[in-house]
């Protein structure tokens, strides 16, 4: 079964409060999704990580060992304070009780502020079933008298991105410019060399161009170079309108 060792809970005594959490049903979908927002939070002093719920094997062209080897090389490239895996299963990612207490420990020990997670619109199982066990997670994060460990905690907000496999006329809530990330974006996209390169076709449009062509169609909306859209269920409070663009 290519499953990986889940990531060890972190010690809340030894780790300072994440501003953001991203739950990624597998290695790449963070990236894909939001990578230029997470280095561009990272730029602005934020501390960021990710959570990938899955190995994300088996691939046609992929590996464990490859897979966490490419892992890395994203990371690096994010420079992203925390990364872990929850060690659960890929292509079999259900919301199960023992799944969402895994995922609500990992919130209760990092206690992020904001939590991100995959769009709830996808054609991808793992995708929806990410979702729904990061909803159902930041809600049993902070029930009390409870073996989890860690503090309670309960994120004070949920935002989706998206990485769907749907061909959606989707409209976000928000588009984040990311023109300034754009390069590094790419870069750590391309870490996942099994994923977006090995066997596929080199004739354009690649997967590559189709990521560039996304980005650009997103910046187009904001009249910037490149953008990445989210989405969220919850009213946004705002107390100013300066960085609005």
């Amino acid at each position: 079964m290519n499953v990986l060792p889940a990531t060890p809970f972190p010690n809340p005594d030894d780790v300072e409060p994440l501003d953001f959490l991203v739950i990624a049903p597998h290695p790449d979908d963070a990236e894909l999704g939001m990578g230029g927002t997470i280095m561009r939070m990272i730029d602005q002093g934020m501390r960021v990580g990710v959570l990938d719920l899955t190995s994300g094997e088996p691939t046609p062209y992929g590996s464990m060992e490859t897979r966490v080897k490419e892992t890395a090389a994203a990371t690096a490239v994010m420079k992203l304070t925390w990364r872990g895996n929850a060690g659960l299963v890929n292509r079999a990612l259900e919301n199960t009780l023992e799944a969402r207490e895994r995922i609500a420990s990992y919130v209760r020990c990092l206690r992020p502020r904001w939590l991100f997670t995959p769009y709830f619109h996808d054609a991808h199982p793992d995708h929806i079933a990410a979702t729904s066990l990061t909803e159902a997670a930041r809600f049993h994060a902070k029930l009390s008298k409870t073996d989890m460990p860690g503090p309670r905690h309960h994120p004070e907000r949920l935002y989706y991105y998206f990485c769907i496999h749907l061909r959606l006329a989707v409209q976000p809530t928000w588009i984040v410019d990311i023109s300034e990330q754009w390069d590094r974006k790419m870069d750590a996209v391309k870490a996942y060399e099994s994923q977006m390169i090995t066997g596929r076709p080199t004739e354009p449009p690649t997967v590559l161009d189709r990521v560039r062509d996304e980005g650009a169609n997103w910046g187009r909306l904001i009249n910037r170079n490149y953008g990445e859209p989210f989405a969220t269920k919850e009213p946004l409070a705002m107390n100013s309108l300066r960085d609005l663009i």
